[in-house]
């Protein structure tokens, strides 16, 4: 399994950074991990196991404990994914900051011309400051009539 795959599920990435602190007895991984997302700890092997089979994570006996840590260099692997998808996204995302803050800047421009009578231009109609009435001609025959 390619590592970007492994770190797909939020309970492996949980476990990267936890283990990205330095090295980790599994019981305390298990016990972190299972308490925040609410899993048992065959299931909290079983994310570890699949991060070993990816190369993000090591381990080594100690005893009766088993101890992980990070492998740097699957990081690093990860990290250069990560640059590339920066390096293309930034000229994109750098020309839409640009246009939004023309946006804005376009959007005070036209609120502070706003108050000035001159400011809409020749061409803009101006809204009428006429009220419409609000009597209504009466269709229904008057007392008199009837």
């Amino acid at each position: 399994m390619h590592p970007m795959d492994a770190l797909g599920d939020p309970v492996r990435r949980r476990l990267v950074e936890l283990v990205g602190a330095g090295e980790q007895p599994a019981g305390d991984l298990a016990a972190a991990v299972g308490a925040e997302f609410g899993i048992s700890q065959p299931a909290v092997s079983r994310h570890l196991r699949v991060l070993r089979e990816a190369g993000l994570v090591e381990s080594r006996p100690r005893g009766t404990v088993r101890l992980y840590a990070l492998r740097p260099d699957a990081v690093d692997e990860v990290g250069r994914w990560a640059d590339e998808v920066v390096r293309a996204w930034r000229p994109r995302l750098d020309a839409l900051a640009t246009e939004v803050a023309r946006g804005r800047r376009a959007s005070r421009v036209g609120d502070e011309g706003a108050g000035r009578p001159d400011a809409a231009g020749p061409s803009t109609p101006r809204p009428s400051t006429a009220r419409p009435s609000t009597a209504r001609p009466s269709t229904a025959p008057h007392e008199e009539d009837a």
